[in-house]
């Protein structure tokens, strides 16, 4: 079977805006996925966008027709795949605040703390097990969104510098990003506490890096972009950036000032800026609902009919 993240047409808003100088001609994936979506629209007997099948652009010759398994707006891709990091990592501090407290809230200093880390929280049994679940079944449509928003990009900025290259260093710390979450996520603290700092340090430094690169190239979209939603992605993608600085600065401090004074409560405001780092990446990379709209993600069979 193939996944396919196609565009959904050309609506009145997107046809609209203003196209620069240098945007590229759509490429053979982009016209062989319009095919497809053409091909589904004639097979189920259904009408497409009055015009779109017309645009001299694409292809008049659509692909054989292939029957459709699974037919979903990206919009509830994206955020289905960021509820579930959200829904595992507030279930897992519940049952950690309420039936593990003094396991996840206990340090070396030996002071009083009122919320568990992010690592304490998933560390325990069943927090872990929700954790992992929840994580292992979001990390494939997350390569989905950063290989779509590589494609998008490379459309954009295929003969121009630097964003062409940013592009593919954007698609690498969004790969790394992942990694290193499902690395602190499989590993443990209390595990093999070194593997599972060296993933948490991964994501977070691939994570910045990713939000700087994305809210660089958002800043040329914008500016060649009729689009109210182009603006309002950029601006809240910026916002939500210096958010997660803001936050991880903090955390920082006061996970510096637990070990250095072991003074009560500085481990439960680093607990509190922890979440706060991870809701604000969240956040981030839900601002993809603005940036695919119009897109569907289907899942087509390799073949019409198979005999067995």
């Amino acid at each position: 079977m193939h996944v396919l993240s196609c565009l959904h047409g050309f609506s009145t808003k997107e046809s609209s805006r203003r196209v620069p100088a240098w945007h590229p001609q759509p490429s053979p994936y982009t016209a062989s996925v319009y095919n497809a979506w053409l091909c589904t629209f004639r097979c189920n007997n259904i009408s497409p966008l009055k015009g779109t099948h017309n645009h001299p652009l694409f292809s008049t010759q659509p692909l054989m027709c292939r029957p459709l398994v699974i037919r979903l707006s990206f919009t509830s891709c994206v955020w289905g795949t960021v509820s579930l990091p959200l829904l595992g990592l507030t279930t897992c501090v519940f049952i950690s605040s309420v039936f593990h407290f003094e396991d996840s809230t206990g340090t070396h200093c030996q002071v009083p703390n009122y919320l568990p880390s992010i690592s304490a929280s998933i560390s325990l049994s069943p927090e872990c097990h929700i954790w992992r679940f929840c994580i292992g079944l979001h990390s494939a449509p997350r390569f989905l969104v950063a290989f779509t928003y590589f494609k998008f990009y490379k459309t954009r900025f295929a003969s121009r510098f630097p964003e062409s290259s940013l592009s593919c260093l954007n698609l690498a710390f969004s790969i790394s990003e992942n990694f290193g979450l499902l690395l602190l996520t499989y590993v443990s603290s209390s595990e093999t506490y070194l593997v599972h700092k060296e993933g948490f340090v991964l994501f977070i430094i691939s994570s910045l890096i990713y939000m700087l690169i994305t809210c660089r190239l958002w800043k040329v979209i914008k500016k060649y972009s009729l689009s109210p939603e182009d603006a309002k992605s950029y601006h809240w993608k910026v916002r939500f950036l210096l958010l997660f600085i803001s936050f991880c600065a903090f955390a920082v401090y006061f996970y510096w000032k637990h070990n250095m004074y072991c003074e009560p409560g500085s481990y439960t405001f680093f607990a509190l800026f922890e979440y706060l780092v991870v809701f604000s990446n969240m956040a981030f990379h839900l601002t993809a609902v603005w940036d695919f709209k119009s897109r569907e993600v289907m899942v087509i069979s390799s073949s019409e009919d198979k005999d067995f």
